[in-house]
């Protein structure tokens, strides 16, 4: 990373404070790699899972020190300085927002363990379940439409009773005896 001469920044930060428009267009090009750089730094020390983005805190960082009007700057250091505490602050009002309920900061995070993982059942379960619907599909054609119908279409009891043509106290009575059908089938 190669720095901007101190004079040269100086001067642009010295113009724009004057009043010239042409020096405060000129001078975020000329901090802007040194700026991102410590954007860089003061993320790298953050938690995991943090949205704000060191670009966004460059800008951030780099509006608020733009609208100080009353500031006279004493040169290029005394410019980083207020830049490095404007990116300070807007971590800390970020991570005040974060740590608010409102954005669920008061839950913990937990490590996510084998037991909570979701994966697909083993083939050899698959393939019992598919047998057992096959079976109960012979026997009772009606019981395996209500199996396709709530686990594979994912229709609730009052749907399946509408499709159906049947009450929901009937569903629920077949859907009692399908569960334990297929627990004694699958065991």
């Amino acid at each position: 990373m190669s720095a901007t001469p101190n004079h040269q920044v100086t001067a642009v930060l010295q113009a724009a404070q004057s009043g010239d428009p042409k020096a405060a267009a000129e001078l975020l090009p000329l901090v802007y790699a040194e700026l991102h750089h410590l954007a860089q730094m003061r993320m790298a020390n953050q938690k995991p899972g943090q949205t704000l983005q060191p670009t966004a805190l460059v800008h951030e960082a780099y509006l608020r020190i733009s609208e100080k009007s009353d500031v006279s700057w004493q040169g290029r250091r005394h410019f980083f300085f207020a830049a490095a505490r404007a990116m300070r602050d807007i971590l800390v009002e970020q991570a005040r927002r974060k740590a608010g309920p409102k954005r669920g900061g008061d839950r913990q995070r937990e490590a996510l363990d084998e037991a909570c993982a979701v994966f697909e059942p083993p083939a050899e379960d698959v393939l019992a379940l598919h047998e057992a619907l096959a079976e109960l599909e012979r026997q009772d054609p009606l019981k395996a439409e209500i199996v396709s119908l709530r686990y594979f279409a994912g229709l609730t009891l009052e749907e399946m009773a509408e499709v159906l043509g049947l009450s929901e106290r009937t569903l629920r009575r077949h859907s009692r005896y399908i569960t334990a059908w297929l627990k004694s089938r699958l065991k």
